[in-house]
């Protein structure tokens, strides 16, 4: 089990710290858990009843109290019990495996940072006003029970975070918000755009939907449209469902949509799905990619520098020489001379490039000499020589006669470029 250690924290020299029992304390005063679970609530209402009421905050209350205070409760045996227990559950809690551990314990990743401009943590924190600050809250709090090693990164707002700009409910900017997520555990039935979460969630058995999944822009005459659909549905379906009740009172059609809703959408529209995708998809892929880049201190990216540096020096000095064609029954043979100023021949690509004659498409190519092949056309045989100084390219290709014509010449030229 994990042992009791100091706390880090700018102003914790300031702090009563020697008075035993009091790290435990400023412990589970900076673990946010009491955001959401509020069983040491009544440790905090026993340091300061008035101020708790006033804050709820725990870091505030303890960095208030006096320290007469803190050593009276503290001296109550048993309040000290209450709080090592406390103390103790949480370091168990947090040694124990959860999803990341049992699941990704050998993978690179030791920590994501999950920018946002608010969170929703708190009424004690008032970095937040809407939508976002309530996903972002959640995804903290769900990637904290599944042990992913994130860290929130947002602004602290001096004045309160507490108004937010309304958008008009078009697709694509999220018109169905993410709030509506929320409200399926408590058997709310969505009605909403099919923008965001909705447009996948959305069957005609868990909700109703407005628009019909595609972009309008700014179109006054489609905001008119989706109003009047709003008013209808409320008019024709949403209404006169809720209030269509049986003998007995209870709105059956209403109650069957919302347990539909309950029993399909909950297990998936949840954050912990969101953040174990966010995990599996987007953390650990990026995690390996970094471990890869950094190897060798940096080898991979110096590679990359050094031979970025070599052909902007040789760019200009890179030319064609001699360009063949050669026509062998149903082939045409290609050999172009590239002279590449001892530039590494791998860092080149030669392409051939056709017209088409009777598709009216752009063109097809075929590249040479590592590249396999392009477009539409095969590359069935390459041949390179590398020379010192230029290298001969070479590839051949029975689909380009019959494309061309049997010279390859007229109206359709060849061109081999880099």
């Amino acid at each position: 089990m994990s042992q009791e250690t100091r706390v880090s924290h700018p102003i914790y020299n300031l702090l009563p710290t020697e008075i035993e029992g009091f790290n435990s304390l400023a412990e589970l005063a900076l673990d946010m858990c009491w955001s959401w679970n509020h069983a040491t609530d009544e440790v905090w209402r026993k340091l300061d009843p008035v101020l708790w009421e006033l804050v709820n905050n725990p870091w505030v209350v303890l960095q208030t109290v006096s320290r007469d205070q803190i050593e009276r409760v503290l001296a109550d045996p048993v309040f000290r019990k209450k709080v090592d227990r406390f103390a103790k559950a949480r370091r168990q809690a947090i040694d124990a495996p959860a999803w990341f551990q049992e699941n990704h314990a050998q993978d690179s990743l030791t920590c994501a940072a999950y920018f946002s401009m608010e969170f929703m943590l708190s009424e004690a924190l008032p970095i937040y006003s809407g939508g976002l600050g309530n996903v972002a809250g959640d995804q903290l709090k769900a990637a904290s029970d599944l042990g992913v090693p994130v860290v929130g990164v947002g602004l602290l707002y001096q004045q309160g975070y507490f108004r937010q700009a309304i958008d008009t409910p078009r697709r694509p900017w999220e018109a169905s918000r993410t709030s509506g997520m929320k409200v399926l555990v408590n058997g709310g039935i969505n009605l909403s755009e099919l923008d965001g979460w909705w447009a996948e969630a959305y069957t005609p058995e868990v909700g109703w939907a407005l628009g019909d999944g595609q972009e309008h822009g700014d179109d006054p005459a489609w905001d008119a449209f989706e109003a009047d659909a709003l008013y209808d549905l409320l008019e024709r379906e949403v209404i006169p469902e809720f209030y269509a009740r049986d003998e007995s009172g209870i709105p059956t059609a209403w109650i069957q949509r919302m347990r539909e809703s309950m029993a399909r959408l909950t297990p998936i529209f949840c954050a912990n799905r969101t953040v174990r995708e966010y995990t599996e998809q987007h953390y650990l892929p990026a995690a390996a990619a970094y471990g890869k880049r950094a190897a060798n201190q940096g080898a991979a990216g110096r590679e990359v520098i050094n031979w970025e540096q070599t052909l902007k020096q040789k760019w200009a000095t890179l030319h064609f020489g001699e360009v063949n064609v050669e026509t062998r029954g149903q082939q045409h043979l290609f050999e172009v001379q590239v002279y590449l100023d001892n530039l590494d021949p791998r860092a080149v690509r030669v392409e051939l490039y056709a017209d088409g004659i009777n598709s009216g498409a752009s063109g097809d190519a075929v590249r040479s000499p590592t590249g396999g092949c392009i477009g539409r056309l095969p590359l069935q045989h390459c041949r390179v020589c590398r020379p010192r100084t230029h290298g001969l390219y070479g590839a051949s290709d029975p689909a380009l006669r019959r494309r061309l014509g049997a010279t390859g010449r007229g109206t359709n030229p060849m061109a081999a470029m880099i």
